[in-house]
């Protein structure tokens, strides 16, 4: 994958959680522990996440995740959630920034790497990280794919405010509630990048 493949980058959240991100920036896992939020993280997903070191670098906790592809297995597992969730967009310029790291899989995977900005890059397979979809007759293939699919972007510490252009929502009801918030963010809804 090339950098110019990255319009942006992408971030999951609950709606409730936009006027507290726009101020405070999309946060690491530890740094979200001192601020009000709502928690969409899949727990047993987050407890593999919890003490996991990155090598040469910090925990993983220490860092806030991004997604390459929204369109994710991440996303799909919280489907339910489509009227209270949204997407938030990423300036993909962010990549340039010191000490980001690019995890090949979800990061919580036995099986990921991680990499530099410029080996990570080059170590992403770009049709199978923007693949609409993972499925596979094969077991062992699907489990890798559906890792593959949620490939992220870990920042030190946050995102700042300043990196976020816009939002996806899956649909009128998601719309509404995200413009309650009047924030003057960007919001459109895109139904088919949920599930």
């Amino acid at each position: 994958m090339k950098q110019s493949d990255i319009k942006e980058l992408y971030f999951i959240t609950s709606i409730s959680n936009v006027p507290s991100i726009m101020q405070y920036g999309v946060v690491s896992n530890r740094l979200s522990k001192k601020l009000v939020h709502k928690s969409i993280a899949i727990q047993a997903i987050q407890a593999r996440r919890k003490n996991k070191q990155i090598p040469n670098a910090g925990k993983l906790h220490d860092y806030a995740n991004l997604y390459f592809d929204a369109h994710n297995p991440m996303l799909s597992a919280r489907r339910n959630l489509n009227n209270e969730i949204c997407i938030l967009r990423i300036d993909s310029t962010i990549l340039d920034l010191p000490n980001i790291i690019i995890a090949d899989q979800n990061a919580a995977s036995d099986y990921v790497r991680f990499y530099n900005v410029a080996e990570g890059l080059r170590a992403l397979n770009k049709d199978e990280v923007f693949a609409q979809f993972w499925l596979h007759d094969n077991l062992i293939e699907y489990y890798r794919h559906s890792a593959v699919k949620c490939a992220e972007v870990l920042v030190p510490n946050k995102v700042e405010p300043k990196y976020i252009c816009g939002a996806i929502v899956a649909n009128k009801t998601a719309l509404a509630v995200f413009c309650k918030l009047k924030i003057g963010l960007t919001v459109e809804i895109k139904s088919g990048i949920f599930f």
